[in-house]
């Protein structure tokens, strides 16, 4: 198997995993306010975080930056937290009003890419091309977003044109779910 496809794996399997709950469900958080029509907004805004992501990874990997893994476990169910707690004072879904969300995506990439950090070092071994790596790794985990965003927001579009149910208590029922879980996580991880 190439480098790129054994990282493409890890990187699919890095989102596509139980135990990238947490993961999960910041993409949850992030998708929660768009509906099927707004496609091309969510690819953007899941791109936004993948370039966050790559971009603090890349630099774990690279010894450049290095943060306790205890705050870096932390700060991750955090950022899920403020973007669930965002979604909920949201009063129109209007590209302008939803900006914010863009920024959420790559400020809060930076802290997710430090928390796979460890473990991409451990997998790169010392002959293999860190930039296959991590491009292997990043598309994995892009084409692994893309396919949960797309769940998110066909079923979003379910919910809200079939069963005829308001935009803004399909976001408040998530969002809240979200929060409650990631309130969760955050209280067990407090270093």
């Amino acid at each position: 198997m190439s480098d790129f496809q054994f990282y493409f794996n890890w990187g699919w399997h890095h989102i596509m995993s139980w135990d990238a709950l947490d993961h999960l469900l910041f993409i949850l958080a992030l998708a929660t306010i768009y509906l099927l029509k707004d496609w091309k907004q969510v690819l953007i805004l899941v791109t936004a975080f993948t370039i966050g992501h790559s971009l603090t990874l890349a630099l774990s990997v690279l010894d450049v930056i290095r943060f306790s893994p205890k705050w870096v476990e932390f700060l991750i169910p955090c950022t899920i937290v403020i973007t669930a707690l965002s979604n909920l004072f949201q009063r129109s879904f209007t590209a302008r009003s939803i900006r914010i969300n863009y920024i959420l995506a790559l400020g809060f990439g930076l802290i997710h890419g430090m928390g796979f950090a460890n473990t991409i070092r451990f997998l790169l071994a010392k002959d293999q091309s860190l930039f296959t790596g991590l491009l292997g790794f990043n598309v994995g985990l892009e084409v692994g977003q893309i396919v949960v965003v797309a769940t998110i927001l066909l079923v979003a579009e379910a919910i809200t044109s079939s069963l005829k149910i308001q935009r803004r208590e399909w976001v408040i029922f998530l969002s809240a779910a979200v929060f409650s879980l990631a309130a969760q996580m955050m209280i067990e991880r407090f270093p």
